[in-house]
């Protein structure tokens, strides 16, 4: 008798991708906070909502909790949307009044509109990404990414579509300060470091 394995649950696939994008941001701030030799301060200024950074003691745990923000709204959005039948407006309605709140009470001017509006084009993008893993079948994360993607050309198309996303948000950051050498270099080892980690998770589940 042949065993029928049942699709995992959606709070199941859930906690599946949130620690595989807790596990890339964790690798990526290793990889940055490692080969820069610099202050909480200075990752502080680049990256987004890093305005109450200083609470954090180690800053790779902040650094890493930064990274995944807008990872973290888009996946509560699309569990959303279908466990409880919210629409994607709606969805993304309660994600533009959680970021208008964050740039309402930011007093030093670190989080921009242009910064959020950057997001929230990211966000639209990892909420389509999401539902699709959610979607999908399968018990781990190799098999949910390879039942949404079919094809490691389709997987690639959206990697290179987060990849330009992602650059936006770190530009419109980078505009936000000004010329500062070790946020560029920063932003660069942190673009470089996903980049590379993604496409070889890539080649592992392909």
């Amino acid at each position: 008798m042949i065993r029928k394995i049942l699709p995992a649950p959606l709070d199941t696939k859930y906690k599946i991708i949130f620690y595989e994008e807790g596990s890339l941001a964790k690798a990526v701030a290793s990889e940055v906070v490692g080969q820069n030799q610099i202050t909480v301060w200075d990752i502080m200024i680049p990256l987004l909502f890093l305005y109450n950074l200083l609470k954090f003691k180690r800053a790779r745990e902040a650094f890493a909790l930064n990274f995944i923000f807008t990872k973290k709204l888009a996946l509560e959005a699309a569990l959303d949307m279908l466990k409880k039948g919210q629409t994607r407006q709606d969805a993304l309605n309660q994600i533009e009044d959680k970021t208008s709140n964050i740039l309402a009470s930011d007093k030093k001017g670190i989080y921009a509109d242009k910064i959020r509006q950057s997001q929230m084009k990211e966000i639209d993008l990892l909420i389509d990404h999401y539902c699709n893993l959610l979607n999908a079948e399968g018990d781990d994360y190799p098999s949910l990414v390879k039942s949404a993607y079919q094809t490691q050309n389709n997987y690639a198309t959206f990697l290179h579509q987060l990849k330009q996303a992602e650059k936006e948000v770190n530009r419109a950051a980078l505009q936000t300060v000004g010329k500062r050498r070790a946020a560029h270099e920063i932003v660069s080892t942190m673009e470089k470091a996903a980049q590379r980690m993604r496409i070889a998770e890539a080649e592992k589940i392909f």
